[in-house]
């Protein structure tokens, strides 16, 4: 037991979990349980504190579903998760007093709104005389840690991750607790009142559209360690050659799972140095460049921490100047449901809606269409993008968004336009992606094209020209 964890209050502690949702390499929940005292598992789903940006559609669907499991998980050991609503300074406040806790531990967030709740928490807990404690359980390495030379944040990804992957490697998993303690003999604990998660209304209902949600993923932890096993057993080999192809089954599919804690960054760095230790040559480089793919997703996160503002404002502040036509509302809902007349573009698009996922090659390509070819501000896939991914996250969204746009951090220069007709031709060359997804592809019923890539790659370019002109003034 580490001391500085310790309380001398015998009161139970709250673990507060968030965007955590395991019990295995939680590191809030494993500090916790070393004090030996009973446990309150607690969800509180905060969706009025000031900033905090309310999930889309396809996150409250897996939020409901994830959280079931995470309830049966805890069950399992002993627990009982409580689920509670409202704002989380409020409501944490009332549960110590309801419970007498000597304690509040939870992991760590990092956008802004998130990062001041939680301070103005545990500066009152403090005050309070209740012990709270913070851990770093989402992301590898703390963006505090990582700096350049000059002592600031790092805006390209290679010198970043460099940095990261120099110094002490990542600690070891946090194994699965044997049990969680002391509920079921502690009355107090026993008779909290819990939110039922079916009042949450976080399934949608009429009309119930997350048919093929539920035909494509299994939230929960159990599902998302099956996943990494699988990957890293069948498709990390191939992986670096493959990964591109959206008709391959080549990547991890971890991602919604990451978004919402159902399994650790240190869990994936652990199982692919242990998976990667009998390869060699191009086996062996398909671990190094899937590692990295798990360190863009710290870059995206240590951006977010160093500019909160990324989902609505442009990081490269020339951008601003950037001349956004009227916005076509028509053109907008084309693009949308998939009937831009762009095969790769509208498979990307009908896999997002019928899945809550898209191929990461078919996301840059749907977005620099948008962007560039409809010249459609960011900001609006990014809005339609968290609404519909169930991986939707604060940074890794807004994030690649503003990378495809040419706005944001080691962002792709904006004349790189992807040309969707060379993609689908190079990534999926038998269009096996494309008839998947838009099966009337190729017969009349199929739409014209809704811009000339042509013309629009010079408008853009064009557009592009006043933006230069900005930054050089």
């Amino acid at each position: 037991m580490t001391s500085e964890h310790r309380t001398d209050h015998a009161g139970p502690v709250i673990v507060w979990f968030r965007d955590d949702l395991r019990v295995a390499d939680h590191p809030a929940l494993h500090a916790a349980i070393e004090l030996g005292q009973p446990i309150v598992a607690l969800y509180l789903l905060d969706q009025q504190s000031t900033g905090i940006r309310p999930l889309g559609g396809a996150a409250r669907w897996w939020l409901h579903q994830s959280l079931r499991s995470l309830g049966d998980s805890i069950a399992a050991l002993g627990g009982r998760l409580v689920l509670r609503r409202g704002a989380a300074g409020p409501i944490i406040a009332r549960l110590v007093h309801e419970t007498d806790a000597s304690a509040v531990f939870w992991n760590r967030r990092y956008g802004l709104a998130e990062r001041t709740i939680d301070t103005a928490i545990k500066s009152d807990l403090r005050e309070r005389g209740v012990d709270a404690h913070s851990f770093a359980g989402s992301l590898l390495f703390e963006p505090w840690t990582i700096q350049t030379g000059q002592g600031g944040s790092y805006s390209v990804f290679t010198p970043f991750w460099r940095a990261c992957t120099a110094g002490a490697p990542p600690r070891a998993p946090y194994p699965t607790p044997a049990a969680i303690p002391g509920w079921a003999g502690d009355p107090t604990t026993a008779a909290l009142v819990s939110d039922d998660l079916d009042d949450w209304g976080l399934q949608p209902s009429s009309p119930d559209w997350a048919g093929g949600l539920r035909a494509s993923w299994t939230p929960g932890e159990a599902s998302a360690q099956a996943l990494l096993h699988i990957f890293l057993a069948e498709s990390l080999p191939r992986y670096a050659t493959e990964r591109d192809e959206p008709a391959q089954n080549a990547t991890s599919r971890l991602s919604p799972h990451l978004r919402w804690g159902e399994i650790s960054p240190y869990q994936v760095w652990a199982a692919t140095q242990t998976a990667q230790r009998g390869l060699r040559g191009s086996e062996l480089a398909s671990a190094t460049r899937f590692l990295a793919e798990v360190g863009w997703r710290e870059f995206a996160y240590h951006v977010l921490f160093h500019a909160p503002d990324l989902a609505t404002e442009n990081l490269r502040p020339a951008f601003d100047a950037f001349p956004w036509p009227p916005l076509d509302q028509d053109a907008l809902a084309a693009w949308q449901q998939g009937r831009t007349g762009f095969a790769l573009v509208d498979a990307g698009m009908r896999e997002l809606w019928r899945t809550g996922s898209m191929h990461n090659r078919v996301r840059m390509v749907t977005a620099s269409f948008l962007i560039k070819n409809m010249l459609v501000d960011w900001r609006e896939g990014e809005r339609w993008f968290w609404d519909t991914l169930v991986d939707a996250d604060a940074a890794s969204n807004p994030f690649g968004w503003q990378w495809v746009a040419g706005s944001g951090a080691d962002a792709a220069p904006y004349f790189r336009i992807f040309n969707p007709e060379l993609q689908a031709a190079k990534f999926d060359p038998h269009q096996q992606y494309i008839r998947e997804n838009v099966p009337e592809y190729g017969t009349d019923a199929y739409p014209a094209p809704l811009v000339d890539l042509g013309e629009t790659r010079r408008a853009a370019l064009a557009a592009y020209e006043r933006v230069k002109g900005q930054s050089a003034s």
